[in-house]
């Protein structure tokens, strides 16, 4: 008889799940369930179609019908998993016409993702007051903002700066609101954010740090939100406040959760059940700076979750590695990036450390086209050890975000990474590296502490 393996979850982490499993074996029956009427897509591109950057929401999609047909999966699309029997291995589903079935497994992989959090506040069911997370989410923004004058986004992190690109890009007066004192807190220290935050209001965006919404004010609809007792005018409130790992589904079970909250897993994305694999916006991960447990909900560790969980399910062998959290983005004309850790979250955990940071240019000074970058480099102050980056600039930062990733996997200090045989040519790149140059300027203060 044929493996059986259900996927609850049919975004990244799921269908990674299915592609790696179909192809570990090849026999196995393969059934994706997913609460969304829409095959797998790309969530990261939502703010790209609101701004008009990407033509529409269909373009997202991951993969073409045909792909399911092709690898033989069963795709139940608005279908919810509403029970999970561990003993007798049974998922009971139930269909948009409230039929239900019993799935049978062998292998049972979570990829349940992530709900938005909505903060419980006086008129957040208001309509007019959104979620950034799900493709009707987004619809229903872009069909508010056909005739919205303003808009207040709620949370300052890379969903709520997106947002914000998108609803200033359409000519809509956009207000971000943070409870932090900065913005990006998750990501960025207060020097380099504060210096984000410049660059967005260039572009006529405003940013209400260490404030906290009160109250969405309208008597039919949102038409603003009270923050400090002012009130600030909004058409649209978006809810980009973080997400919360969706683990509903396994309460009661004897599935353990770790200190995140969200599912605790093995190396091999086993959970504390027998048969049972998780993978995505629910799971846990361990830091391999501090090797604590964290959330990293990015597309990027999904796949790679999703991937190693489809690999053992069908029964062959995989190990996740420990993450380092990089992260990039886009916002109008320039791109931030962070790896690693900040100044801030080394200290939280008890961790010294000595910083530098430079502007420098995407490309030689006297080549047309060159663009400013921003980078700030953390190490731990002993041995030099490069615990974190953030990057704030023009043009490829991406590419130094990958670079700093290797750098601090392999462990190198900021001495060997200042000394890194890096490229040049005017178009492309300045003769040294803003990264080199960083990372000497933190070796140089290392040297004179001893």
């Amino acid at each position: 008889m044929p493996r059986k393996i259900v996927i609850v979850g049919a975004n990244a982490a799921g269908v990674h799940a299915a592609n790696a499993a179909r192809k570990t074996d090849p026999k196995a029956e393969i059934t994706l369930v997913d609460r969304e009427p829409y095959p797998a897509y790309s969530r990261c591109g939502i703010p790209y179609v609101l701004a008009g950057e990407i033509p529409s929401f269909e373009v997202l999609t991951a993969f073409p019908p045909t792909h399911y047909r092709m690898m033989k999966f069963k795709l139940r699309l608005e279908t919810k998993a509403r029970s999970i029997n561990p003993d007798d291995k049974i998922v009971l589903i139930e269909d948009k016409e409230g039929n239900f079935e019993a799935l049978k497994y062998e292998s049972l992989i979570l990829a349940t993702g992530a709900d938005p959090f909505i903060i419980p506040i006086g008129g957040h069911n208001l309509p007019g007051v959104f979620a950034m997370r799900t493709v009707d989410d987004g619809k229903g923004i872009q069909e508010a903002m056909k005739t919205a004058k303003s808009a207040v986004v709620i949370g300052a992190g890379f969903i709520g700066l997106e947002t914000a690109h998108a609803l200033a890009s359409n000519k809509i007066e956009t207000t971000i609101v943070e409870v932090v004192p900065y913005i990006l807190p998750a990501l960025f220290d207060e020097d380099m954010a504060d210096y984000t935050e410049e660059k967005m209001k260039e572009h006529g965006v405003k940013a209400m740090v260490g404030r906290r919404v009160e109250a969405i004010v309208g008597k039919d609809k949102a038409e603003g939100v009270v923050v400090g007792g002012e009130e600030v005018k909004a058409d649209i409130v978006v809810m980009a406040a973080g997400i919360r790992p969706r683990t509903d589904l396994i309460r009661g079970l004897g599935v353990e959760l770790g200190v995140t909250r969200a599912i605790r897993v093995n190396p091999r994305m086993e959970t504390s059940v027998s048969g049972i694999f998780a993978a995505g916006d629910c799971v846990e991960s361990q830091s391999s700076i501090t090797g604590l447990p964290c959330l990293y909900q990015l597309g990027t560790n999904a796949v790679r979750q999703g991937t190693t969980a489809g690999i053992n399910a069908a029964g062959g062998y995989a190990a996740n590695p420990r993450v380092i959290c990089s992260a990039v983005s886009r916002i109008f004309d320039f791109e931030l990036g962070a790896v690693g850790l900040s100044e801030f979250q080394a200290a939280k955990v008890g961790f010294q450390t000595i910083s530098a940071s430079i502007t420098g240019r995407t490309r030689a000074a006297y080549f047309p086209g060159g663009k400013e970058v921003k980078v700030k480099i953390i190490a731990e102050p002993v041995l030099g050890r490069v615990m974190g980056a953030q990057i704030v600039g023009g043009e490829n930062v991406a590419q130094r975000v990958n670079m700093l990733s290797v750098a601090i996997q392999k462990e190198m200090t900021a001495l060997e990474l200042s000394t890194a045989d890096t490229s040049y040519a005017p178009p492309v790149a300045e003769t040294v590296e803003p990264v080199a140059t960083a990372a000497e300027i933190v070796a140089k203060k290392i040297r004179r502490r001893r």
